[in-house]
């Protein structure tokens, strides 16, 4: 039990005034953040007038298309996987080139047949690109961002990850069409593109 007070008359001022946390005086910050501000807005000089800098234009339509980075970084991989399967023919180029359009028929029927419902948004598409964008979607063989299909494919095998060869063989044909678009997954595709401008 604290102590009684003993005197009866009025009670001195206590020592510690009270704390205000409004008004502008009361603003945290850092020590002479205002007196620095005054000082560098004095210090500066009249404001000059600068000559603003021209640049060459050139006509919209004349423009080449640019290829990115990322882009060229694929088609690159691609050539190399190319150039290193002409040199040295690995087997599984053998029995993929040997693998006929019914077994690859046959491998989508049963992948579709996994699924609990049809892909409603791939009709459209080719069985080849159906097949190269269920391999673009399964995560047990590595990412597919930045990497070219082919490349990608290879580097499972090498992993023991035991890649589909008819995935392989899809792409080995598309490639012998010399088409070297669809090195590049489709995933890449949409995280790489600009969006339009209106």
């Amino acid at each position: 039990m604290p102590p009684k007070r003993r005197s009866s008359g009025v009670t001195p001022k206590a020592t510690q005034s009270r704390l205000a946390f409004h008004g502008p005086a009361n603003r945290v910050t850092k020590p002479g953040a205002r007196a620095q501000l005054k000082k560098s807005i004095l210090a500066e000089p009249t404001a000059q007038i600068l000559e603003p800098e021209t640049e060459d234009f050139t006509a919209p339509g004349s423009l080449e298309p640019e290829i990115s980075t990322k882009d060229a970084d694929i088609l690159q991989q691609t050539k190399q996987e190319v150039a290193t399967a002409k040199v040295v023919s690995a087997p599984e180029d053998k029995e993929a080139r040997r693998i006929s359009d019914a077994k690859i028929k046959k491998y989508w029927q049963a992948k579709e047949k996994e699924r609990k419902f049809p892909r409603v948004h791939q009709q459209g598409l080719g069985l080849h690109e159906k097949i190269l964008r269920e391999w673009d979607t399964s995560g047990q063989y590595g990412p597919c961002i930045g990497i070219a299909r082919l490349k990608r494919w290879k580097r499972a095998n090498r992993l023991r990850l035991n890649p589909p060869i008819e995935v392989l063989a899809v792409l080995l044909r598309e490639q012998d069409k010399n088409n070297s678009s669809i090195q590049k997954s489709r995933m890449d595709e949409l995280l790489n593109s600009q969006p339009a401008e209106f």
